[in-house]
């Protein structure tokens, strides 16, 4: 193999074009808006400058742009006398409640004088999780940028306790991406982009393109910085769930002038995460990733197989364990009989149902109920892959 390159991976500057590219989402970290806990002015300057750039194009219509911003409890952890970021809940929530109107007061100078109008949309799991609230949350997202605003998202930090954890905006811009269908997800680190090593401080070589269903988590190291809360790690999961909905990513140094406009130009600069050409669709990235699953079923490794190889549907005949409470209609996880996710679906009986006929034919469904919804637990129309 050729020094410059492994395999999936190259590092030289090959070309690529996303100037065509019309629904954006920019993902931005607490690292480059608030690098020693405060938010900086010349940070969120630059920002708006490249946004607002960003969004024309060399066609009449400008572009669609999301942007998904950390920063809050950064931005506001000091307000509280605080002078490290905080490490309880209450502390974290108590410094976002403080800095989200901070950072919306920044977003909202620096981007109207640009003569971009800004909203603020917050967010939680459950509003990802819960299928209404999902297509609701869609819904809004596109009247607004029907109607040419920037949303600004963040997550519901002061309120929220679950989502105050590792990387949780990398991971939401991954499902933002996937909620609007983007083209495009641009993640701004305080790095140029991914490195294929990271030891001791130092640095490898910087990747410049990675292929669909590489994996980079073993080779690549920690960056998480002190007032960030994600690293590379995230990135990288968040730059694979978004390739499985067919959406390029790049990682990209966001202390660079005007890297959003640079990247969609085609200029070779951060990671190219490419997309993978049979994307999964909007309703499986929703069961796949963003629905909250209920409960479990416990497969024997015939029927592993047969949905992994085969692309068959879940039959109770294959399952050996119901776990939770549940109604028909419930995301669950689908486990091997090493206990291990591999897949995820929609539940077509309740979970009492499903423990009554788990490891019977199909045909014996009607007998044992006294009703019939489906000979399926779970339809492969209704079931994702789990990576």
């Amino acid at each position: 193999m050729h020094s410059g390159q492994r395999q999936g991976v190259t590092y030289d500057d090959s070309p690529r074009d996303f100037s065509a590219s019309r629904r954006i989402v920019v993902k931005v970290g607490s690292a480059v808006l608030a690098p020693d806990g405060e938010l900086s002015a010349q940070a969120v300057d630059r920002l708006a400058a490249d946004l607002a750039a960003a969004r024309l194009s060399a066609s009449a219509s400008p572009r669609s742009i999301v942007l998904v911003s950390s920063g809050a409890v950064a931005s506001g952890f000091r307000t509280l006398g605080l002078q490290q970021p905080p490490k309880t809940i209450v502390h974290k929530q108590a410094a976002a409640a403080v800095g989200q109107q901070r950072l919306m007061a920044a977003y909202a100078s620096a981007l109207e004088s640009r003569g971009v109008r800004v909203a603020q949309v917050l967010l939680t799991a459950e509003d990802l999780a819960s299928r209404k609230r999902f297509l609701n949350a869609r819904a809004t997202l596109m009247t607004l940028l029907d109607h040419g605003v920037l949303p600004i998202i963040n997550e519901n930090d002061s309120v929220a306790v679950d989502e105050i954890k590792l990387g949780d905006n990398d991971n939401l811009s991954a499902l933002v991406a996937g909620l609007i269908r983007a083209d495009a997800l641009v993640i701004l680190s305080s790095v140029p982009g991914v490195y294929d090593s990271f030891a001791a401080g130092r640095p490898g070589r910087l990747i410049r393109h990675v292929a669909p269903g590489v994996d980079l988590s073993r080779s690549v190291g920690s960056d998480k910085t002190a007032v960030g809360t994600g690293g590379m790690a995230t990135k990288l999961r968040a730059a694979a769930l978004a390739s499985r909905r067919g959406i390029a990513t790049f990682v990209a140094s966001g202390l660079e002038d005007s890297i959003i406009a640079r990247v969609l130009s085609g200029e070779p600069v951060g990671t190219m995460f490419a997309p993978r050409t049979r994307a999964i669709s909007a309703r499986q990235g929703w069961i796949g990733y963003s629905a909250k699953p209920k409960g479990s079923f416990t497969v024997d490794d015939g029927a592993r197989r047969a949905i992994l190889n085969r692309g068959a549907s879940l039959l109770p005949g294959g399952v050996v364990e119901v776990s939770g409470s549940f109604d028909a209609g419930a995301p669950v996880d689908i486990k091997g009989p090493d206990r291990v996710v591999f897949a995820r679906g929609l539940s077509r009986y309740s979970a009492a149902d499903a423990l009554a006929i788990r490891g019977k034919r199909s045909t014996q469904i009607a007998a044992i109920l006294g009703h019939f919804y489906s000979e399926e637990l779970v339809h492969r129309d209704d079931l994702v892959l789990r990576e």
